[in-house]
């Protein structure tokens, strides 16, 4: 009889423990639609009353709590559901000019560093370990003044026992939580985030965050179905920023090292012709990049300094080599999305909006 009761305690032990693991587990590598539906819908709450009746309303989750406007008009808003999941909503780009120019100042610093985007207070962040690696300095600001609230409200959720949160935004909303994901994965890699909390990244209709080296490292690290950027095939958006590439974009093992040694042991006048096509090809991107870096740059950054007085301007780096990043899942317009949203050229948002991401997601569901 003692055996039986003991073998039923430990029968219902282990169920209890079985129904605890997996109820903390709720979160599952690889794309979803109920999961970008919903958050879509979280995304779109961040829009006005005549915007958001457009928007479906989420079910299952509950907002708890939106941030003030910080940096460059950045928001984000904390959602959780009854299975203690939690949702980090990014806002993105806002109509005024202080929002829109977090998107023109785009030149790159490194992924890893230090910003000072407030007089005596220095971010520090790691968001990538390639020493190439390089970042949107306009997203690089919002992040650094949302981590000032986001980070306490993580460490709160998670003393309450939640173990899992969705990453998202549209737009540039999507644009942050690329650099959202790597720098929450930097600390915790660094040892100041606790080790168990996973992450899963829906990134909507978002533009290109960094460089090739930085798209290696976040790909890296959320390979496996841990991030996605979700993009209608005829949006704009997420083709910007514009992409230069040099020589010195590449890795440093490459058949262009040399380039410049080999033409010189040619004899004239081949050496001349080869010298004058290599400058051709090179001096023209290069001259590209350095303009991209001096209005993208300095001159952006000046105007970002008139609403961030304390703003420093950081040392910009000579690329501009922007990449698409992470895992794409494409919403593919055809015939019933074209008569329905047709191009129109007074209408250069039509693609990008929320309405149209829905109606191709519709579309995806009956094509599956």
């Amino acid at each position: 009889m003692r055996k039986t009761t003991t073998y039923r305690f430990i029968g219902l032990m282990l169920c209890l423990l079985a129904i605890r693991a997996s109820s903390a587990q709720s979160l599952r590598a690889g794309f979803s639609i109920d999961e970008y539906r919903t958050l879509l819908s979280i995304d779109g709450q961040h829009g006005d009353s005549v915007y958001q009746s457009k928007i479906p309303q989420p079910i299952g989750y509950e907002r708890l709590y939106l941030s003030p406007e910080v940096g460059l008009q950045n928001r984000w808003a904390l959602w959780m559901n009854d299975n203690r999941t939690a949702v980090i909503s990014l806002r993105g780009t806002v109509n005024n000019m202080t929002s829109w120019l977090a998107n023109f100042h785009a030149a790159m610093v490194p992924a890893k560093g230090s910003i000072q985007i407030a007089e005596g207070r220095a971010f520090d962040y790691n968001l990538a370990e390639h020493p190439q690696a390089a970042i949107h300095v306009g997203w690089l600001i919002g992040i650094a003044s949302l981590a000032e609230t986001i980070l306490p409200k993580l460490d709160s959720i998670y003393r309450a026992g939640t173990r899992e949160a969705f990453i998202t935004g549209h737009s540039q909303g999507g644009a942050l939580s690329y650099l959202l994901t790597a720098f929450l994965l930097g600390r915790q890699r660094d040892g100041l985030l606790p080790s168990d909390m996973r992450f899963k990244t829906y990134c909507s209709a978002a533009p290109k965050p960094g460089n090739l080296f930085f798209a290696y490292d976040y790909e890296g690290r959320t390979q496996g179905g841990w991030a996605f950027n979700v993009v209608n095939a005829a949006d704009w958006v997420p083709e910007t920023p514009m992409s230069i590439q040099t020589l010195q974009d590449f890795n440093a093992v490459n058949p262009f090292v040399g380039a410049k040694s080999t033409i010189r042991r040619a004899k004239a006048p081949l050496r001349w012709a080869l010298k004058h096509a290599f400058n051709r090809l090179d001096k023209p991107s290069r001259r590209t990049v350095k303009n991209y870096r001096k209005y993208l740059g300095k001159t952006a950054g000046k105007l970002v300094r008139k609403e961030l007085p304390g703003y420093a301007l950081p040392e910009f780096l000579p690329t501009n080599n922007y990449m698409r990043t992470g895992q794409f899942i494409i919403l593919q317009p055809d015939k019933t999305y074209a008569d329905r949203f047709p191009d129109d050229p007074k209408q250069v948002f039509l693609h990008h909006m929320h309405e149209a991401y829905f109606f191709l997601l519709d579309r995806l569901v009956l094509q599956r």
